[in-house]
């Protein structure tokens, strides 16, 4: 397993790559690092990254420059099948878009699903890439999001929302 720390816009993420498959792409409370841990300006990630976890860095680096809006890495999140269905169906929310836990629980053909969808959502081991923070309330206004509804909506902002 490789791991490494980067900077972003909404904060410090963690990549954790193994057998060549990002496993979790995740926020990361400033005071959960150790002063040398936490990337700068003028070094965006901590620790020498190579292969996919490179790849990652790039392509969210992209992202929030506004020059991406379809990842192309190879994933391996680490869940149930029925939490393996909900992040397929996430991974099908196009970039700007929105849509409801009840859609996505219509979409794997188990509408009274709702507040498992929810919870899978919520374990989502690869945010932003996975993209949990594009489900909102059936009313459209925003829910909980793991990363903290300020992220959720600097994300969704970000993407034109």
């Amino acid at each position: 397993m490789h791991e490494c720390m980067i900077t972003s816009p909404v904060g410090p993420i963690q990549l954790v790559a193994e057998h060549e498959h990002i496993i979790a792409v995740r926020f990361v409370a400033a005071d959960e690092l150790a002063k040398d841990q936490y990337p700068t300006r003028s070094q965006p990630y901590q620790a020498p990254i190579t292969g996919v976890l490179k790849q990652a860095y790039e392509q969210l680096h992209s992202y929030f420059a506004g020059e991406l809006s379809h990842f192309e890495l190879p994933l391996a999140p680490q869940g149930t099948h029925f939490q393996q269905q909900v992040w397929q169906q996430l991974q099908r929310i196009p970039y700007g878009e929105t849509c409801s836990y009840q859609a996505v629980a219509n979409r794997i053909n188990n509408p009274k699903a709702v507040r498992a969808v929810g919870m899978a959502n919520s374990r989502n081991p690869i945010a932003i890439v996975i993209p949990c923070h594009r489900v909102i309330g059936a009313n459209g206004h925003l829910t909980g999001y793991a990363g903290g509804l300020d992220k959720k909506t600097w994300l969704l902002n970000h993407e034109g929302w």
